[in-house]
């Protein structure tokens, strides 16, 4: 199959990062249809937005003062556990979205790893350190290096463009959700 750039020189990678680009519109308009338009994923970013700020200004004004009061720090913790709590159930929200994005990225890479099966796809400019020749160097024949692989190449594409127009489109997670996840790691000070 012959792609649409066959007689440019860099064909084959502007192919690749061509279809990431695609890949990558087309994942943000899912997650755009599964949650970023629903009135539920906007309470939670609203009240993830509120929490954070509210929490900031705590902070401040504990450190202002000289010693932090009794029912000042039980507020503060309060006001983490909710932001806590928010940011998990924004991350819940966002998995069924996730759950077809990652069909999505595995179908086009099964087609990319099959237009582009021992081909390399692109040059690199240096020969690069040895964890990385495994993964750049993937399925290729021969001993030159500097040649990338298809997956290596899509990978990037896909972490760089999507995290990208993830900002640009303003889906960025909010400010006080940007470390949260489903799986918390306590705090030693307050287990203590």
């Amino acid at each position: 199959m012959a792609s649409p750039f066959s007689s440019f020189r860099y064909s084959d990678g502007l192919t690749v990062v061509g279809i990431s680009i695609c890949t990558a519109v087309v994942c943000e308009a899912i997650s755009w249809l599964l949650i970023y338009r629903t009135t539920s994923y906007k309470s939670l970013k609203s009240s993830i937005d509120r929490a954070s700020k509210k929490l900031e200004t705590m902070k401040t004004d504990s450190t202002v003062t000289a010693a932090p009061k009794k029912s000042k720090t039980k507020k503060i913790d309060r006001v983490e556990t909710s932001l806590k709590e928010s940011s998990r159930d924004l991350s819940l929200f966002k998995l069924k979205s996730g759950g077809v994005v990652a069909l999505v990225l595995f179908v086009v890479f099964g087609f990319l790893n099959n237009l582009f099966e021992g081909k390399a796809v692109a040059k690199l400019p240096f020969v690069p350190i040895r964890i990385v020749q495994k993964m750049s160097h993937r399925g290729l024949q021969g001993d030159d290096m500097t040649d990338c692989s298809m997956a290596f190449l899509y990978f990037l594409c896909s972490i760089s463009i999507r995290t990208n127009l993830q900002k640009f489109l303003g889906f960025a997670p909010p400010r006080g959700a940007a470390g949260a996840s489903l799986f918390q790691i306590p705090d030693a000070a307050k287990t203590n």
